[in-house]
């Protein structure tokens, strides 16, 4: 890595307010617990968790700038959903401003908002860290975090179980990429 994983926590808790730091700090947490658990790298979890939203703080037009000089063209859902946009922007921070080259961690901050099919280890537990981190309490997080040690997998689906619907009930857009994650989940279960 780049910077010493000590380095990470400093830059995260510069770039984020108090709260926005614990929860990336509790995330990275769940990550090396669930990593421990299912065989990932630890090392590579902590650090994807306590940067997966690095950029999430940063104002939507900078974001914009942010994906633009990053190279990355936006689909029409994520023009129009800018709480998406961290996950994208956070990925090209870390490969562009922090030089971290290993694609699994770049990966796993990229699609831990939305998941996609065909996830690694590594992104399937940074999108559940997210999810169980500590500090959460939405309805049904200890039933996520039974699911969570049953299996990513279970996890996974009760997750976007969750999300989906939510989404549909206040009329915002689902992006394709949870649908495909959530669609590989049940044909393969």
């Amino acid at each position: 890595m780049v910077m010493e994983i000590k380095a990470y926590y400093e830059l995260a808790q510069s770039r984020l307010g108090e709260r926005r730091y614990t929860h990336s700090k509790n995330v990275a947490a769940a990550a090396v617990r669930l990593a421990h658990k299912y065989g990932e790298d630890p090392i590579k979890a902590e650090i994807a968790g306590i940067l997966h939203d690095i950029t999430k703080e940063v104002n939507t037009e900078n974001q914009l700038q942010i994906v633009e000089s990053g190279g990355i063209i936006l689909d029409d859902i994520c023009k129009k959903s800018p709480q998406l946009l961290h996950a994208i922007t956070g990925m090209i921070y870390c490969r562009d401003t922090l030089g971290i080259t290993d694609a699994d961690i770049l990966n796993a901050i990229r699609y831990h908002t939305t998941a996609r099919a065909s996830m690694s280890l590594l992104e399937k537990i940074i999108f559940i860290a997210d999810f169980i981190s500590d500090e959460r309490d939405y309805p049904d997080v200890d039933i996520m975090r039974r699911e969570c040690d049953k299996s990513l997998e279970d996890g996974m689906l009760y997750g976007l179980g969750f999300v989906i619907p939510d989404l549909v009930k206040r009329h915002r857009a689902v992006h394709p990429d949870a649908i495909a994650a959530y669609n590989e989940l049940v044909l393969n279960k």
